[in-house]
């Protein structure tokens, strides 16, 4: 979910974003954690229903990548040579702490092997889809936010299966040369899809994007309702525990990745780019590459992440912006 307006509502992260698709992508990332939560809780109640749609996971999140495309503009990649040193700050401090966090946290609570893979594969996947949303709303720096979330989610094919392999080895076996053809196929074409889309009818384009927000929000939904079904079982005696580790996860993802901002005196905007950038992930990624390479166990973490980390960041969103 990204506001179109995002680079030029960096220039002035006080002045608010009156557009449509500003607007709409602001209520679809308050209203997305209750949405999630109900789709939680249709796969829990009706998991016969609901868990034979796992097939069906990659490409739903082929859709959301795809609206993620539909909403680059040439000006996402052009911030990136502006500001070098601050996106490859922010995509070093991605890749690094979420997915040692999730190493850390998966061994120090001592989780299972399929929970243990799917808390590190979560740490693995790149920025959240939320992220530049939320950014705005903590008066944070929204063009730094786009930068790291579009650079983090193109490199995902090369960085994320290796990642995987190293940290969640040890716990389950790791197809990293299939794992890098799915995040081709559900993440890198469809967002170059979406973008040469938005470039040939950028006009046509535009009247759409207020809706966009709200189809990406329905479409992970629809991802956490298959994941929750496959494993309901497993929930009723696991649930404490993965909400633990996501907490803990999220929590500390969100407090370094402001503290590598504010070590790096990158400024008190960017700063807070910068814990939206760490600690919120691409958990729908993380969901379907769990329920295709693991289990559908190892995709629970995913569907807990997709609900707190937007409620993390609401929160945390509130708090930034009552602070000069």
């Amino acid at each position: 979910m990204r506001t179109d307006q995002s680079s030029q509502a960096s220039d002035n992260p006080d002045t608010p974003d009156t557009s449509g698709d500003g607007r709409s992508a602001r209520r679809a990332v308050t209203v997305f954690p209750l949405l999630v939560l109900l789709a939680g809780a249709a796969g829990m109640i009706s998991p016969g229903t609901f868990s034979g749609g796992a097939e069906a996971v990659p490409y739903l999140l082929g859709v959301v990548m795809f609206c993620m495309g539909v909403t680059m503009t040439p000006e996402d990649f052009k911030g990136v040579a502006k500001r070098p040193w601050a996106v490859g700050l922010g995509l070093v401090a991605h890749y690094v702490i979420m997915p040692g966090l999730g190493w850390l946290v998966a061994t120090g609570l001592n989780l299972s092997p399929q929970l243990a893979a799917g808390v590190i594969l979560v740490g693995c996947a790149p920025s959240g889809t939320a992220s530049n949303v939320v950014t705005y709303l903590a008066r944070g720096d929204v063009a730094l936010s786009v930068s790291v979330a579009t650079v983090s989610t193109v490199l995902a094919p090369l960085i994320t299966p290796p990642l995987t392999l190293l940290l969640a080895g040890e716990f389950l076996p790791v197809d990293a040369g299939s794992m890098v053809t799915d995040i081709l196929k559900t993440v890198l074409l469809p967002v170059l899809a979406g973008l040469v889309v938005r470039l040939l009818a950028g006009r046509y384009v535009t009247k759409a994007l207020p809706v966009l927000p709200w189809l990406s929000a329905l479409t992970i939904s629809v991802i956490v309702t298959v994941v929750v079904a496959g494993s309901a079982d497993a929930i009723k005696s696991a649930a404490g525990m993965v909400f633990l580790a996501v907490v803990l996860h999220n929590g500390l993802g969100l407090a370094l990745g402001y503290g590598a901002g504010r070590i790096s005196r990158l400024g008190e905007p960017a700063s807070r780019a910068m814990a939206f950038e760490v600690g919120m992930q691409n958990s729908g990624l993380a969901a379907s590459l769990a329920t295709a390479h693991f289990s559908p166990l190892a995709a629970l973490p995913a569907a807990v992440f997709s609900v707190w980390h937007n409620i993390s960041g609401a929160l945390a969103a509130a708090w930034f912006s009552r602070k000069r």
